[in-house]
Order: structure tokens, then sequence, then C-alpha cells
């Protein structure tokens, strides 16, 4: 079994791999959560399979997201069971066997304002939902059944809530998830089982024999040399770039796929009273009021997104309009000052039909996704959700293989718990321990084994051999040193931007982006990275660019101004990858 760490010189090697001449069975072009479900699903087939992303890992919609792995309460108004079924399920593989140590509980209010009317209908509907659940469920990872409350009980339950906002209300349980750390843990469970996988790798075209294609051209953006990996099926889950990467295989059909931005704010956690989470129907999308670690996450919005993808910008519209709708409930109103960061995410949505003049040649379709050959020798898949990657990257390496040979070599993932996950719980039973072996809070140990799980050793190795690691950051205390180490070591950080946005989330949860923790945290990264003075001045002024450009977004109103303002942080970004 290989080794799980993603370093620079893995990720080299894995290119030199890839790119040798045997071609692989599978290339998996995107690194969000999808593209990272396929290549763990296709490795524990037995096939030989490679994975690229043209940024970091997950750096797309799948860090980007409301943290949620739920079966979907809204489906049930439109009848759809087998989808909430699936969902559901889903969830309950995270929380008892795939992650458990990056999916918890978490219980949310669905507010009732018709005392008589409204009551029962909801009832019914969150009833239904915890049925759903428990259906053919072993029952280890089971919710709590949900609860009624009146008004007085709302008020204990969120204290902040404002006496009219709500006459009762009916608690439910779902779930949380850390999505980048969720994609970090499939790309290197994937890696462990003998994946080869390389980020910050762009495919520029795909190569095509007798009009099929057979593989792609890729440039290393790191060094800026090109490489030809041959593959027997590319599959590209490339979420809102599923037409582009179609494109460049100069694919007729294909799937049709729109942009849709969600924002997210972020608030501290003193800030709102309450240990709940709260759900809320608006004219344009559900808001989530969400417990998560320290902080409250609040969101999302649901706009037409038509400007560049890879830096979607949160505009003081967005800002607006989320603490309008939270301080419909809340008793102490929310302002931006209250705000410590916020994110913005694209949901790629799913449109009927197909892509140019004909269908493609076979599809399969859910009510959330689809899988389609766009192209021979290129399959594409779109839609879905966070929740139900694993269903997603089982259909795509089905399809891929054939029904024949997919039924010769079933899906794995099921029961393939991703690393950290075995054996999470026996440390966890020993937090106090290991808590006072080693010199830490019994906050920090939740903190790091809510992150890294049963990897946990790891990191407490690193500061067995290097002491000043077990120190937390001076500027974001809530971080010990020896995770930033971890990062450029075992985790494939390249850049500063990767540690700040991905591997940690300081960008968005310690106000001014984490800036004042940059020097600090720079230092560490150029020791583990190997980074000269020049090279380490360039990566805090590429990081700082895209905080001041984010801001400078934040400030307007119109779409079209805040994507030319977030742009503007590229050519810095541009360069320090050159």
């Amino acid at each position: 079994m290989a080794s799980t760490e993603l370093t620079p010189a893995k990720r080299t090697e894995a290119l030199a791999q890839m790119s040798s001449g045997e071609p692989l069975d599978i290339l998996v072009v995107g690194g969000g959560v999808t593209g990272a479900g396929i290549v763990l699903d296709a490795v524990t087939r037995g096939l030989r399979v490679g994975i690229v992303e043209a940024q970091d890992w997950g750096s797309g919609t799948s860090s980007r997201s409301s943290k949620l792995v739920h079966g979907g309460l809204r489906y049930l108004q439109q009848l759809d069971f087998k989808l909430v079924f699936e969902a559901l399920h889903e969830r309950e593989h995270l929380l008892d066997t795939l992650a458990p140590h990056l999916v918890r509980p978490v219980s949310f209010l669905y507010p009732i304002n018709k005392k008589y009317v409204e009551r029962p209908y909801v009832a019914a509907g969150v009833g239904l939902y915890d049925v759903l659940a428990r259906v053919g469920s072993r029952g280890s990872a089971m919710m709590p059944f949900h609860k009624h409350y009146s008004a007085q009980g709302v008020r204990e339950e969120f204290p902040d809530a404002k006496p009219d906002a709500m006459v009762g209300a009916i608690k439910y349980w779902d779930a949380t998830v850390d999505d980048a750390r969720l994609v970090l843990a499939l790309v290197r469970t994937a890696v462990q089982f003998g994946a080869y996988a390389a980020s910050r790798t762009k495919v520029e075209r795909f190569t095509k024999t007798a009009g099929r294609v057979d593989g792609a051209v890729v440039t290393d953006l790191e060094t800026g040399t090109e490489h030809t990996i041959k593959a027997r099926t590319v599959i590209a889950a490339a979420g809102v770039w599923t037409e582009e990467t179609q494109d460049r295989a100069q694919a007729e059909g294909g799937l049709k796929v729109l942009a849709s931005k969600g924002v997210h704010i972020v608030v501290p956690r003193e800030r709102i009273a309450g240990d709940t989470g709260v759900i809320l129907q608006t004219e344009k999308s559900v808001l989530f009021i969400i417990p998560w670690s320290r902080y409250w996450i609040i969101g999302t919005t649901d706009t037409p997104y038509h400007q560049d993808f890879t830096h979607p910008a949160v505009t003081g519209a967005d800002l607006d309009y989320i603490l309008e709708h939270a301080n419909g409930i809340l008793e102490k109103p929310l302002t931006r000052d209250d705000i410590v960061g916020s994110f913005a995410g694209l949901r790629p949505l799913l449109q009927p039909g197909t892509k140019g003049e004909g269908e493609p040649s076979s599809t399969k379709i859910s009510r959330e996704h689809t899988v389609a050959e766009a192209t021979p020798g290129l399959v594409t898949i779109a839609g879905g959700k966070l929740t139900t990657y694993r269903v997603m990257a089982e259909d795509a390496v089905d399809f891929a293989l054939g029904r024949t040979r997919a039924k010769e070599v079933p899906s794995l993932t099921a029961k393939t718990p991703l690393l950290g996950a075995v054996g999470y719980e026996t440390y966890q039973r020993r937090a106090d321990k290991i808590a006072a072996q080693h010199g830490l809070s019994r906050f920090m140990v939740d903190h790091l084994l809510h992150r890294y799980g049963a990897l946990l050793p790891e990191l407490l190795e690193m500061v067995a051999q290097h002491p000043d690691l077990g120190r937390p950051l001076e500027e974001a205390p809530a971080y010990l040193r020896a995770e930033i180490a971890y990062a450029c070591t075992h985790e494939g950080a390249l850049h500063l931007e990767d540690i700040m946005v991905t591997r940690t989330r300081l960008t968005y949860e310690v106000r001014e982006h984490g800036r004042a923790a940059v020097p600090e945290i720079a230092a560490i990264a150029a020791e583990y990275l190997g980074w000269d003075d020049a090279r380490r001045e360039a990566e805090i002024a590429a990081y700082r660019a895209r905080c001041e450009a984010e801001d400078a977004a934040a400030q307007l109103v119109d779409e079209d101004a805040a994507a030319r303002a977030r742009a503007e942080a590229d050519e810095v970004t541009e360069a320090v990858s050159a």
C-alpha cells in the first residue's frame, strides 16, 4: 500500500507516472468532492487511475459549501422520496463509517408561524424525514427523533430569537461537514491505494485516436511544463466548468450547466445566543443559521452567475441580503461589523437536455445528477450535491466501465473508511489523557481530532521531533504551528493561499482574512517547502492582493464591478505560480 502524503515531490512523481506512456484506465479531471470521490471509487476497484486539478484540491465549490450533509427537506415538498432516502443514507454512511471525524450531528429549528395550521403539516414532513433515515439503517449513527417546541421552548433553545419571530418550532437533526478536508481525505485515501494525484495541473486539450478521446495534454502550472497523459477513459467532474471542458474535446454533445452563486457569512459564536441552528425559507433560497465550530455560518444566496468562475466575488448586495433575512428572526440584529469573513461558491445547476444538436450516445440521469458520454472516450458528470458525492462517483465509474465490467468489480466505497476514520472514536475517548500527556487543552485536542481524526499521532510525532510546532499560532491561537507544517508535508499545500483557504479556514474565520497570522505561517511554510526569502515575500504579496481584492468587491453592489475588482489580484497570483 502506498504512503498517504501529498508532497511537492510526490506530485511531480505522479505527473511522471501518469505521462509515462502506459495508459491509465481512467483519468479524472476535476479535484472537487465529486472528482475526488471518483478517483477513490476507481482505484478501490483495482483500476490504474489518476486525477488532475487546475487549482488546489477542493478550492472551488467543494470548499465553499454550506458545510452540511443533509437529506434535503425541500425535496419532500416535491414528493421526491427516493432522492431524500438516498441522501439520508449517504449521511449515515459518512457519520457511521466513512468520515465520523469530519461529519458531526447538528440540530435545526424549523419555525412554525401559524400555530394550528402549519404545525401538523411540518410535523408530517419532518417525521417522514426521520422515518426515511431509519429505513434499512443499521442504527449505529441514527439521529434523534424530531421534537416539538412552543414559543417559550424556542426562546430556551435559541434565546436570541425575536419574541414574535415564530409561534413555535420543530427541532430536527442533520449533520455538518468540514468540506475542504473531506476532499483532502478522499484524495489522500485514493493515493494510499495507488492513485496518482496532481493539483495545479491544467488540461489544455484532449488527445484523440480515430475520433475517440484517449488522454489529455496538461500543463504543470508550477513549472510550465507540458505532459501528455493517456487514458482508456477520461471522466470530467468539472462542476461549473463542465461545458468548457467538453469544448476542449470538441464534443458536439454533453451536458449543459448553469452557475448559481451561493454566499455565506461567518460571525462569532458568542454574537448569537443559541445552541441549535435555524432553517428559514426566503423568497430566493433556503437560509441556514448554522452553529459551526467557534462560529455561526449564515447563508445562502441563490443568484445566476455569469462572471469569472475561478474567483466568484461576494458583493455588498449579497451581504445585505443575508443580514436582512437573518435579522428577520434575531432580536439583536447583525451588522456588517459583526461579519468576520464571507465566502462565495458556485453551484453547477444541471439543465434539461444536452449541449449541441444531438443527444449524447447514452446517459444516466437522476433527479440531482447526470452522467453522459459527451463524445467517445469522454464521460462527464454534473449536478448533484456534496452529500451524495459517493453515489455520483459510483455512477460515473459504473458508466465508464460498462454494465458487465461494473458488475464484475462493483464499488467498495460504501464500506471504505477515509483516512482518519478508523480508530477515531478510540482517540476521542482518550482525549483527556492525550491533552494531559501532551500539554494541550481539551479544546485543542477536540479541534485536532475533528480535523485529523485517527491521524492525530502524525501531528503529535511532528511536535515530539520539533517542540516549537506544539505552540499555537500567535495571531490565530485556535491552530497549532504543527498544522501549518503538516499541510506542507502531508496535505499537498503548494502556496500560502492553499494553507489559508483550504488547509485552514483562516481566510474567513479570523478578521482581516487572518492577515496578522500570515508572517508566522509563511515562515513555517518556507521552512517545509524550501522557499527562499524572495519566494516567501511573493507568496505573502499574492495572498494580500487576494484579500484586498475580495474586500474591494464586497463594497460594491454590481456583480460585474465586483468581479472586476476581484480579478485584480490574479496577476499577482499568476506571477507567484510562474
